[in-house]
């Protein structure tokens, strides 16, 4: 059995009936997050935003982690406390998005690679300085025809590993998130078979590479029927399939599994979570979510970006997140969603 400090935090961030909030959205993405609800893409307002998040009272009896983007990590509050402190207090383990985003494969126009391996080990020394205990880093699988392409999902499973390697050098948690992308009209099996040869390069390369599996977290998608496909599956099926992908593919090494929500609604995501934290096997791991829209979409829309809403925000965000947390014990019902927040 592994006993280190980096296994105590992987541990503490698939804790039972707790998940992970991705706030790492880029300057340009939560630029249209902003702009959905009518609020202008300033500094001010992303600090008020994050900030709701982040102070919201007991939300870390439902949030174990936030990944944290790179103005973030570095902001105060509006007392002047640093969001890393923020985080603390709350008993939240901050975390960064340390990816610098996707560009056209080389080779494979139709395809995506993620960057920023130049100068990550500098990065990630000051990232942990800073107060941050994991990273994240994002890879980008989409299906259509003809691809995925071997080339892109081998290329994609060794800057995931490189980056998971360097990680652990520096101190930090890596957060492995391979995405297999839900656009599309595919069928599920189409996703399945697609996870299961992203999931077997990634562990692959991550073993090539020498990183501690015990370390580390895994950020999948879920198996799923495109968004744009006829009859998509539901949700048992979602599960059966997630879960017979994963323990073909996944090392019961890693402490835990924490899903993306990748597009899903809020209601799609929970249902899906709790259908897989019903199955009678749900494998060796810790099985939670780190959601990023799946627990802001509703609250943002409640704030739209004015001060006398945050309150309301708040509660919002208070009652995504106990559902998310029903869900990942396996607990939702759908008439929980009509509770009076």
């Amino acid at each position: 059995m592994i006993s280190s400090e980096l296994n105590t935090i992987a541990r503490a961030m698939v804790a039972q009936g707790k998940g992970i909030l991705a706030a790492d959205e880029s300057t340009g993405t939560i630029e249209k997050r902003l702009k959905s609800v009518g609020a202008p893409n300033t500094e001010d307002n992303r600090r008020a935003w994050r900030q709701l998040l982040f102070t919201t009272p007991g939300v870390g009896k439902y949030v174990s982690g936030v990944i944290l983007y790179d103005e973030t990590l570095r902001q105060k509050s509006t007392d002047g406390l640093p969001m890393v402190d923020v985080l603390t207090k709350q008993g939240i383990i901050p975390g960064i998005k340390v990816d610098k985003g996707t560009k056209p494969l080389a080779g494979a126009p139709d395809e995506l690679i993620t960057e920023g391996l130049d100068g990550l080990k500098e990065r990630l020394v000051e990232y942990r300085q800073l107060g941050a205990r994991f990273a994240k880093w994002r890879a980008v699988i989409t299906i259509g025809s003809g691809i995925p392409t071997r080339y892109c999902i081998e290329a994609n499973a060794h800057a995931l590993a490189r980056y998971a390697k360097l990680s652990q050098d520096a101190g930090l948690v890596p957060m492995v998130e391979p995405e297999v992308l839900m656009d599309g009209d595919h069928d599920i099996a189409k996703c399945e078979h697609v996870t299961e040869a992203t999931l077997h390069a990634v562990f692959n390369h991550l073993y090539d590479q020498r990183v501690v599996l015990e370390e580390m977290i895994l950020k999948p998608n879920m198996v799923l029927s495109g968004n744009k496909a006829a009859n998509r599956a539901p949700a048992k099926e979602v599960a059966e399939r997630t879960m017979q992908c994963f323990k073909r593919t996944v090392p019961a090494a890693v402490p835990g599994i924490a899903f993306l929500s990748g597009g899903q609604g809020d209601d799609e995501a929970t249902v899906n979570l709790d259908a897989i934290n019903r199955l009678p096997d749900k494998g060796p791991w810790q099985l939670t979510y780190s959601y990023g829209r799946g627990l802001q979409a509703t609250p943002l829309k409640a704030w739209a970006g004015q001060a006398a809403n945050v309150k309301k925000a708040q509660d919002v965000f208070t009652h995504r997140a106990k559902l998310t947390s029903a869900a990942r014990q396996g607990m939702y019902s759908p008439e929980m969603e009509k509770a009076t927040v």
